[in-house]
Parts: structure tokens; C-alpha cells; sequence
């Protein structure tokens, strides 16, 4: 037997895109074919790959691998790499991909990009969680390659919502009807808003419009009837509060004088955004912008990181958290969004806190309707956006942390806001450090090197700030001698 080898996971998401390439395109299909590599790393060590189409026309790249390739071994405690969601779901006679490796016993799977098929997304890897595998995905720059390199079947694959063949994975009880909700209690205002922003051909009134949205899990049978879904009322219902009280955002902002304004917005999930810009636009002082010609008045607020941010803690908060809401607080320093519920397994919040975050969707159905209306990210949680936004700014990066049971994303609108947000911490530090620290507002960490030549010190004094900062419990120190570097915890 081959000795076992210490597993170096970004080798094997790489190798599994290298084999991606190599997927045959099914010249007979009439639909754009993915582009699939698979990696298997065997309970020896050894590894073996497999590609879309590769044996057989068709043959998805999972199925080669361990029913082709590797049929009636010994496959228990083996590692996956696969760049897209495992399927879960097959036309009989065929069965889905994860289905295959939880019967090979297979112990990890490393997943490159979820399905972006509103009515699969996330299932297949639930179906594998449910079934004691444990699940990663791949590092988000080469979920970035991943899709680039099936742009044309991912935009296919967005407008595709069959129903699965087999008894499906439920993400959500929202995906489910609720108690006493009907067709009438959905908005047409939102119904209409959809539409448009959508591109959508059907009238709202047709019968083909009503087929989509049961298509997209919007509306769903019950008792001979179709009635709305538990998501389908928080996206378009005229009050979702009245069923699902959690289903709102409490919004509250700080006035130059001293008082607050506060305003709760219950409507439909695809008005809000626009709602809470009125909102915020009447509420708040304005500035007049002086980067175009005309004259033109505008909130003094970093608007498009505060609409991403926003959509996207309505989209990936857990609506199971009941009587948890979403709640927005504006002051004259900082933005600060808290969603119910922490980061989306097998997402870590150093991930988030990094920027480095791989995509993936709580509520894929929610996702689907946002992304669709060009008003989200197609997956993730908007942090290419966030980062690039307060770069250009020149802002410092945004925040994430856990209070209680809801993940708070920090916008910072001004660099003393940074300061502010240290609170005690602020006390214990001179002059020149909070100058420091400033300097590592856009950054995630740095070497002294770095730091003494940004702020025209020694390296002496910038050790001594760097060393009062780990103290404090502000950066982390990592490796030895030359090696050694600081990072935000």
C-alpha cells in the first residue's frame, strides 16, 4: 500500500480545475455543458482524477471517478475535490453524484461553486452534510476561475428551476407554505418590481408568471392549492411581519442635534432597499456632490456599501432565529448592520473579517430573486464590493464580529470612527499609536517594515507600538525573525 501523504488542500483544488479544462463538451446537448474536474484523494494517499464526459459522453465527473474509475474499491475515509456542487438529484435510472459519495464512504468533499440553479442550489451539499460528511470549500480566488470558465453555463443554469425528481433537501421550513397566507396577501407593487428589474416577458397577471414563481419556489401547492412559500411572503408579501415577525428591518439614525430617527420596514424584501434610500435621503443632512458638473445634493452616506451591505444581511440572515430581526444604525462614524444568525458553514468569521470569504448562500432562493433583479452579487456576501468601495473612499475597511446570536458588519464612515470603535482601548494608547493605527485602516496586517515606513518612524518605535498593539489584543503576532508579520485577529 502507498504510504499516506500529507494532504495539501490547495494543490488538490488546483489539480481540479487543471482536469476541469480537459471536460468534453456533449456536441448533441442543446444547453451549455459545465465544465467539471474531480480529485480523489484515496485513504493512501494516491490520487486519481476525473473530467466531465471523459470515459462517456455525459458522465458527470464524480460518477467517473467512483463508479468508473474506482468501482468496488475500498474508498472509506477518501477525500473529494469536486469544482462544482455535487448534483443530488438524477433522472431515473440515474442517481445523483452526492448520493454516490455517501455511499463510497467518502469522508470530506472540497466544493468549488454551488449550483446557481435556484431549485438545487445547496442541496446536494446539505445532502452530503446530513449524511456526516464533513464539507469545505475551495478558496475564493479559484471559485472566481471556476466561474469564469462556465460564464455561459452559469448564466443557463440561472434561468433553469425543475422541480427534483426525488423527495428534496429542504435548506429552509420557509421553503414550506405558512399558516393562513394566500395569493392576496402578495404585493403587487413587489410582484411588479420583480418583473421589471428581471426582464421578465409575462405579466404579472398571467398564468406563465404564476409557473415561474412556483418554478423559483415562490409559490407552492398546498391542500389543491397554490399559495405562497414562506420566502415567497418575505420577498413579496404586502406585510410579512403579520406571519413571520423576524421578517423585518429596524433602522435607526443619529441627527447632527443630538436626537434619532428611528423607522421599521416591514413591506415586501425586494422594496426595502429603496424604501430605506428615501428614508435615509429625507432623514439625514446633505452634502452637495461636487464630482459631476451639475449641481446635485446628496446624503453624505457611502451609499452603494450600505445597499450591499443591507441586501445582503436580509438575504443571508437565518429566518429561523424567531423573533430576531435585522437592524441598520447610523451614525455621524460608522454604519452598522446586525443579521441574525453567524456565518454560512462551513464559512468562518476570519473568512469574512479577511475579505476572503468563499461564495455561498444561506437562503439560495432569496439570492436567486436579488441577484435577478441586479440588486446582489450572484453568490457571496458582497465583499468583492464592500472592499473595493471603501478602498476607493478611501475608508477603512469594513468590520465583521459575532454579538450574540447576529454577525455585525461596522462600516466606517470616517477614519476616527475606527478609533472610536476601540472604545476603553482608545485610552491606552499615545498620540503616535492611534496615528498608527489609522495607517492600518485599509489593511488586514503588516510586517514592521511596513509600518515604520508608513508612519516615518524607526523600527525600534514601530516595534514598540506593533508589540503594545498585540497586548492589547489588536493584531496577532505570526512567525519568527524575518518572517514575522501582524494581522488583525
Amino acid at each position: 500500500m502507498k504510504r499516506k501523504t500529507v494532504l495539501d488542500p490547495r494543490a488538490m483544488m488546483l489539480k481540479a480545475i487543471e482536469v476541469m479544462h480537459q471536460s468534453i463538451h456533449e456536441p448533441q446537448r442543446d444547453k451549455p455543458s459545465p465544465k467539471v474536474g474531480a480529485v480523489l484523494v484515496k485513504p493512501d494517499g494516491s490520487v486519481i482524477t476525473a473530467s466531465r464526459g471523459e470515459l462517456r459522453e455525459g458522465d458527470h465527473a464524480e460518477f467517473t471517478l467512483l463508479e468508473r474509475k474506482c468501482h468496488g474499491e475500498d474508498l472509506a475515509g477518501g477525500i473529494l475535490f469536486a469544482t462544482l456542487e455535487p448534483c443530488l438529484d438524477r433522472l431515473l435510472p440515474k442517481r445523483g453524484c452526492a448520493r454516490h459519495i455517501v455511499n463510497a464512504r467518502i469522508a470530506e468533499v472540497y466544493v468549488g461553486i454551488e449550483d446557481d440553479n435556484p431549485a438545487v442550489a445547496g442541496k446536494g451539499i446539505e445532502y452530503l452534510r446530513q449524511h456526516g460528511v464533513t464539507i469545505h470549500l475551495f478558496d475564493r480566488d479559484l471559485q472566481e476561475v471556476i466561474l469564469q470558465e462556465n460564464q455561459e453555463f452559469f448564466a443557463w443554469a440561472r434561468q433553469q428551476t425543475e422541480k427534483p425528481v426525488e423527495k428534496p433537501i429542504q435548506l429552509s421550513a420557509y421553503e414550506n407554505p405558512v399558516t393562513a397566507v394566500e395569493l392576496q396577501d402578495l404585493s403587487e407593487e413587489a410582484l411588479n418590481l420583480y418583473s421589471s428589474r428581471a426582464n421578465l416577458s409575462a405579466p404579472t397577471a398571467s398564468a406563465e408568471f404564476q409557473r415561474l414563481l412556483r418554478q423559483q419556489g415562490i409559490l407552492v401547492e398546498a391542500n389543491g392549492a397554490v399559495v405562497p412559500s414562506g420566502f415567497g411572503l418575505v420577498l413579496f408579501g404586502k406585510t410579512p411581519s403579520q406571519a413571520i415577525p423576524q421578517a423585518r428591518l429596524l433602522a435607526r439614525a443619529e441627527l447632527p442635534d443630538g436626537s434619532a430617527s428611528r423607522m421599521e420596514f416591514d413591506s415586501a424584501l425586494v422594496l426595502v432597499p429603496d424604501r430605506l434610500a428615501a428614508w435615509l435621503n429625507t432623514v439625514l443632512p446633505s452634502t452637495i456632490d461636487r464630482s459631476r458638473m451639475e449641481r446635485r445634493e446628496q446624503v453624505d452616506l457611502p451609499f452603494e456599501m450600505l445597499r450591499e451591505a443591507v441586501i445582503n444581511a436580509l438575504i443571508h440572515r437565518d429566518y429561523g432565529l424567531a423573533g430576531q430581526k435585522c437592524q441598520l444604525v447610523v451614525t455621524a462614524d460608522t454604519v452598522t448592520i446586525s443579521s441574525p444568525g453567524g456565518p454560512i458553514p462551513p464559512i468562518t468569521l476570519e473568512q469574512l473579517q479577511s475579505f476572503s470569504a468563499p461564495m455561498k448562500s444561506r437562503n439560495p432562493i432569496l439570492h436567486y430573486i436579488f441577484a435577478r433583479m441586479g440588486m446582489a452579487e450572484e453568490m457571496g456576501f458582497g465583499l468583492t464590493s464592500l472592499k473595493r468601495q471603501a478602498e476607493k473612499l478611501g475608508l477603512p475597511l469594513p468590520t465583521y464580529a459575532m454579538v450574540g446570536e447576529s454577525l455585525v458588519l461596522t462600516i466606517y464612515r470616517t477614519t476616527e470612527g475606527l478609533l472610536k470603535g476601540l472604545g476603553p482601548i482608545l485610552e491606552e494608547l499615545t498620540d503616535e499609536e492611534r496615528e498608527g493605527w489609522k495607517t492600518l485602516a485599509n489593511r488586514r496586517g503588516t510586517t514592521q517594515g511596513e509600518y515604520a515606513k508608513a508612519l516615518a518612524i524607526t523600527p525600534r518605535t514601530a516595534q514598540r507600538h506593533l508589540s503594545h498593539f498585540v497586548q492589547l489584543g489588536l493584531l496577532q503576532r505570526v512567525g519568527q525573525g524575518p518572517a514575522t508579520h501582524y494581522r488583525k485577529p
